[in-house]
Formats: structure tokens, sequence, C-alpha cells
């Protein structure tokens, strides 16, 4: 991704995804920094949409690490058992708030290096964090982001977190923390994992796996 066209061809894609996703964020509702954490913990394998309606109930129970690191984790899975792997999101959100109130005063780190340092964080779920509270630059790699950047030919890898270094090397900073929220959207909407909606798809042209689905 060194050379003018391949520079001009990732400034392309980042012009057709900003026309199609000019507002693209986190479909994940929240009101502060602790608020998407919990959700981004509760979304791994499960839908922003349920997550939501999750924490509906969450955030009037839950207000704080407080509430979360002294609940009886019974209660807890049974509060958040439709999101799935209930047990062990109840065991990491609990962990997590403990630590939080133990090393931050019960505040949402603002970097990487402390976020990750939280039961349950991953450099994911960070990015997240990050991008679309503290407005940070940061490449959340989610199952999307790892499926359509590499059909567009961004990167060759399949490991998160060397798929995020190869983004950071060719998508400007400033434009980090749109990109990973319009892959998402149109990994959701149009490039999808089985049926890829490719004769429909603005990017397919600068897609490099167009034709093992058209």
């Amino acid at each position: 991704m060194k050379s003018k066209s391949d520079k001009e061809r990732v400034s392309e894609i980042l012009r057709i995804l900003h026309k199609n996703f000019p507002d693209a964020k986190t479909a994940l509702k929240h009101e502060n920094a602790f608020e998407l954490l919990i959700a981004t913990i509760l979304s791994a394998q499960c839908t922003d949409k349920q997550v939501n309606k999750v924490m509906e109930n969450l955030v009037k129970k839950y207000p704080s690490p407080y509430e979360y690191a002294y609940v009886n984790p019974i209660d807890l899975e049974e509060d958040i058992k439709s999101t799935g792997f209930f047990r062990n999101k109840a065991k990491n959100i609990i962990a997590c708030c403990k630590k939080l109130l133990e090393d931050f005063e019960g505040k949402v780190p603002d970097n990487m290096e402390d976020l990750v340092s939280l039961p349950g964080v991953g450099r994911k779920t960070a990015s997240v964090v990050l991008g679309n509270h503290f407005n940070i630059p940061s490449i959340a790699v989610d199952t999307h982001v790892n499926r359509v950047s590499r059909r567009l030919g961004l990167t060759s890898e399949e490991k998160a977190e060397k798929i995020e270094l190869d983004l950071m090397e060719v998508i400007p900073k400033d434009e980090w923390i749109f990109f990973s929220n319009a892959l998402i959207l149109h990994g959701r909407n149009v490039c999808k994992s089985k049926k890829p909606d490719c004769l429909n798809c603005d990017l397919n042209e600068h897609c490099s796996s167009r034709d093992l689905y058209i």
C-alpha cells in the first residue's frame, strides 16, 4: 500500500464510505464511557440491538462500577443472559468494575494500556471506547472490519491485532474512527459474510474478492 495508485484507491474507498455512511458511529447506545464499556463487553457474539435492549435495564440497576462490583453473580448472569456467554461476561464485568474502583477511582481510563488491563477488555473493546467516547484515533477490528478489510485487499492478515496495524498504516489517522465504524456498517448491510451483495456494492471495483461471489 505504498504506491500513489494504492493511496488513491484508499482515498476513493474513504470517499465512498463517507458518501454512504456520512454519520457512521457505534450503534451501541450510551450516555458515558462506562456505559459504552459495559455495552461493548456484552456485544461479543451478540447483536447491538439486543445489547441496547439489555442495557436499558442495566443502566438503571447498575448506574456505576460499584453496583456491578458487589452484585451477586447469579443476579447479573440473569440480567444479561440474553446476550449469550453470560457467565463469562458476568465474571469479566464484575472483575472489570472491581479493578476500575481499585485502580482508577471508578473512572474509565482514556488510554489503550490501561483499558486493556481491565478484565474482559481487549484491543477491540478498548478501541470502541477510545474512538466513540473519547474521540481518540483508533481502529476497532471486529468481525466485519476483519472480513471487509481483507476483501478490499487492505490487509492479508487474519489476526485482529495485525489487521489493526496494517489498517493504521494505510488509513489516514484522522479517518481511523470513521473508517472502522463505516466498515462495520458496510459489512452488516452489504458485504455480509456468506452472501455479500457485490452487484449492489459501491466498493466492488476496489474489492479483490468480488469474482468469488458474482
